[in-house]
């Protein structure tokens, strides 16, 4: 069965829903079109532990020459969740979803360059150094696939995720530290009418810790968000209870935790005023990271774009990606732009140019890492 060109890949994997944890579907097509090319695979079990439907697959080209440097590619297989069927099209160059939902370039648009690379080194019989792609499930809802593969059994130490909605030839030197809070505050119960007094407003008590937490863009390197609240059980009822999602970020380890910090003492203040309690759960979302412009995979990076016809430039960006996972494991893992506009709503889009730009990319990069020594 011969495999698809990258755009008819990308218009069927798109096609395909896969929100966090239900990946099944497409890690089957992603496996076999592995089987069309003719590259062994495997699968790990960390499927069941973080609840979704497959586990990681890894593929290996073993390198053809001796010398240069190996590489992994990763990419995710999940999506945020669609709020309808998902219809790629094509227009004016443009893949678009026509059913008004996201398309799933995020980061299936990586996923499809990854194969297509695979193919035409595996057909051509390109010398290269070693390459292994990587394909992870529930990136979207906190990294999951990749903390749980077990990065030992790369032989790369150096890798890519293209998994940031700017322009080709963006490279993420860096990315934020992150922590995330669930806060509950307790009231008291009571009928809102006939015995308010008596009721303490749990809703109250986080309506004021949030007018009072500073929230947005907090400097260049900060931020902070409130996401979620929900509380009471009646309109009629005095609301003894109310959650509230929130979270953090910064490229400055020092100041997020003096933001967390805080926010700890907001809550606490606003509950305390309020006559009621409060419980906050902090966890660490993920580690950040920050690279040099000299560093090798910054270089490599720059060698492939160029050769490539793009011209790179270097940023910083505001959300995690898997290479948050591998950078925090030791390994050295840069996240480049691919071209995808607008994701996670429904005017997300890829140019079909950007599509195969990417492949080039992809092969530059793979030469490049061959000729370092």
């Amino acid at each position: 069965m011969p495999v698809p060109d990258a755009v008819e890949l990308f218009l069927e994997l798109a096609s395909i829903p896969s929100p966090p944890g239900e990946e099944r579907a497409v890690a089957d097509r992603v496996i076999g079109v592995l089987d069309e090319i003719g590259v062994p695979w495997d699968e790990d079990a960390c499927g069941p532990a973080i609840g979704s439907t497959m586990g990681n697959v890894l593929c290996r080209l073993p390198g053809r020459v001796d010398g240069g440097v190996p590489l992994f590619l990763c990419a995710h297989l999940d999506t945020v969740p669609p709020s309808a069927p998902i219809v790629p099209t094509v227009e004016d160059g443009v893949v678009r979803n026509a059913a008004g939902t996201i398309l799933g370039a995020d980061d299936k648009a990586a996923v499809v360059v990854m194969l297509e690379a695979a193919r035409r080194i595996v057909a051509a019989g390109l010398p290269h150094a070693g390459v292994e792609l990587l394909f992870t499930p529930k990136e979207e809802v906190g990294l999951l696939g990749a903390d749980a593969f077990d990065t030992a059994r790369l032989e790369a130490r150096v890798g890519y995720v293209y998994d940031q909605a700017a322009p080709i030839g963006q490279i993420i030197l860096g990315a934020p530290y992150a922590r995330s809070f669930e806060v509950r505050f307790h009231g008291r119960a009571a009928h809102a009418g006939m015995a308010a007094e008596e009721g303490r407003s749990a809703i109250a008590a986080a309506a004021r810790a949030i007018a009072d937490l500073r929230l947005g863009r907090i400097d260049e390197e900060t931020t902070a968000n409130v996401g979620i609240v929900s509380g009471g059980t009646a309109r009629n009822i005095v609301p003894e209870w109310c959650v509230v999602h929130a979270e953090a970020r910064s490229h400055d380890e020092r100041k997020l935790a003096e933001l967390v910090q805080e926010m700890l003492d907001t809550f606490s203040f606003a509950a305390s005023v309020s006559d009621c309690t409060v419980e906050v759960e902090v966890v660490e979302q993920y580690r950040g990271y920050r690279f040099r412009a000299d560093d090798l995979p910054v270089r490599l990076a720059q060698r492939a774009l160029r050769r490539a016809g793009f011209e790179p430039s270097t940023a910083l960006s505001g959300g995690a990606a898997d290479a948050n996972v591998f950078n925090q494991r030791g390994l050295q893992c840069v996240n480049l732009a691919n071209g995808m506009i607008d994701i996670h709503t429904p005017d997300e889009r890829i140019a079909v140019a950007d599509l195969e730009g990417m492949v080039q990319v992809t092969l530059a990069l793979v030469a490049a890492a061959l000729e370092e020594r």
